[in-house]
C-alpha cells in the first residue's frame, strides 16, 4: 500500500509540475495567435471577468496528460481510442478558441470523438447498477454511451463561469475516484492511471486559473469533461464493480446546474443552451459573495456529493444515503429561494412564509 501511494504521488507530482510550467508557454501562445477571452457586456452574457484573458489552458492540461501517459501509461486499443478521441476534442476546442465556430460543428467533433471510444475502444455503458437494481441496455448501449460521453464533454464547459470553478470541480472528482480505487485495491488499473494523471494536470492548471485567473481553459475545457466520461465508464467496468450512480453523483453540481439551466430556458421559451446569467455561481454572486467565496461554496457542496459517494461505496451506505438526502434538501431550498429555475419561485416562497406566519400568530 505504501509503495502504491508513492507511485501515485509520483504520477501526480510529475504531471502537476509539467502542467504548472507549460501554462506559462500556453499563455504566450494564446496571446500570439489571438486566442483571448474578451469580456462582453451584452444582455445574457455570462462573462464575469473584466480584462482580456488568454485561453488554451485546456491544451496545457492535454499536453500534461500526454506526458503522463508516455511516462506511466501502457499501450492498448482502449488507450489508443482515448488518445485519438482526446485529440479530436482538443482540436475542436483550439479551433473554437481561435475563432468561434457554430455549436453544431463542435457537437459533430464531440460525437466523432465519442464514436472512436465506443466503436474502436469498445468502451460501452451496457448496464448499470443503482441501489442494487441492474439495468441492461443491449443494443441501446451504443447511442446511450455516445450521448453520455458528449453530455459529460460539454457539462464541464457549461459550468466554467468563474476562476477556478471547472478545474476545482474536476480535481474533486479525480481525488474521489482515486480514494475509491485505492481502497478497492485497483491502484495499477487503467482508470487509476488516467485519474492520477488528470489530477496532477488539472491541479497545475488551477495554480494559474484560481482567482484572479491568468489563463482560462477555453473551449478545451471540454477535454476535462471528455476524460471524466471515460473514467466514469472505466470505473464502472472495473474488476470491482461500482454502481454507475456513484461516480456520476460526484458531478452533482455541474449536472444540476445544467439541468436547471435547460428547464429555466424552456420555461422562458428560449433555446435550451442559450447563455444567461442565472447559473448557480451567478445566484451566489447575487447574494453578494465574492468570486473566491462563491467558488469555495461550490467546492464545499461538491465535496459533500463526493463524501456521500465515498461513504456509500466504501464505508456505510446508510450514511451515504443520509448525505444524499441532506444534499437533496439543500437543492430544494436553493431552488425555492433563488431564480435558478424560475423568477416566480422566490415570490411564491415569500407568500407561503408570510401566510404561515399569519396562521401562527
Amino acid at each position: 500500500m505504501k509503495w502504491q501511494l508513492l507511485e501515485a504521488s509520483k504520477i501526480v507530482l510529475v504531471t502537476f509540475l509539467f502542467s504548472t510550467i507549460i501554462m506559462f508557454l500556453m499563455r504566450k501562445v494564446a496571446i500570439h495567435i489571438g486566442a483571448m477571452d474578451i469580456p462582453r457586456s451584452e444582455e445574457g452574457n455570462r462573462h464575469i471577468h473584466k480584462t482580456a484573458t488568454p485561453k488554451l489552458g485546456g491544451v496545457g492540461i492535454f499536453l500534461a496528460f500526454l506526458l503522463g501517459y508516455m511516462l506511466f501509461g501502457e499501450q492498448s486499443i482502449r488507450m489508443n481510442s482515448i488518445l485519438i478521441g482526446s485529440f479530436i476534442v482538443v482540436l475542436t476546442g483550439i479551433v473554437d478558441d481561435i475563432k468561434s465556430i457554430r455549436a453544431t460543428y463542435k457537437l459533430l467533433g464531440h460525437i466523432a470523438a465519442a464514436m472512436v471510444i465506443v466503436f474502436y475502444g469498445g468502451i460501452l455503458l451496457d448496464n448499470i447498477t443503482v441501489f442494487g437494481y441492474s439495468f441492461n441496455f443491449s443494443l441501446l448501449s451504443y447511442p446511450i454511451t455516445i450521448l453520455f460521453i458528449v453530455a459529460c464533454t460539454n457539462i464541464i464547459n457549461l459550468i466554467d463561469g468563474l476562476d477556478g470553478l471547472s478545474g476545482g470541480i474536476c480535481s474533486i472528482f479525480y481525488i474521489t475516484i482515486s480514494i475509491i480505487g485505492f481502497y478497492q485495491g485497483r491502484a495499477g488499473s487503467l482508470v487509476m492511471i488516467l485519474t492520477l494523471i488528470m489530477l496532477g494536470s488539472t491541479l497545475g492548471f488551477l495554480v494559474h486559473n484560481f482567482h484572479p485567473a491568468k489563463i482560462f481553459a477555453g473551449d478545451c475545457a471540454t477535454f476535462m469533461g471528455f476524460i471524466i466520461a471515460i473514467i466514469t465508464l472505466l470505473e464502472f467496468k472495473g474488476p470491482a464493480l461500482i454502481s454507475f450512480f456513484v461516480p456520476v453523483t460526484i458531478l452533482g453540481i455541474p449536472i444540476l446546474d445544467t439541468l436547471f439551466a435547460i428547464i429555466r430556458r424552456l420555461l422562458k421559451g428560449q433555446p435550451p443552451f442559450q447563455a444567461d446569467r442565472e447559473h448557480l455561481h451567478h445566484q451566489l454572486l447575487g447574494m453578494n459573495f465574492s468570486q473566491t467565496v462563491t467558488v469555495l461554496i461550490i467546492y464545499g457542496i461538491n465535496i459533500l456529493f463526493a463524501s456521500a459517494s465515498i461513504f456509500y461505496t466504501l464505508k456505510d451506505p446508510i450514511i451515504g444515503q443520509v448525505l444524499y438526502i441532506i444534499i437533496f434538501i439543500i437543492v430544494i431550498w436553493f431552488v425555492l429561494h433563488t431564480t435558478i429555475i424560475s423568477e416566480k419561485n422566490p415570490k411564491i416562497t415569500k407568500k407561503f412564509m408570510s401566510f404561515f406566519k399569519k396562521k401562527k400568530n
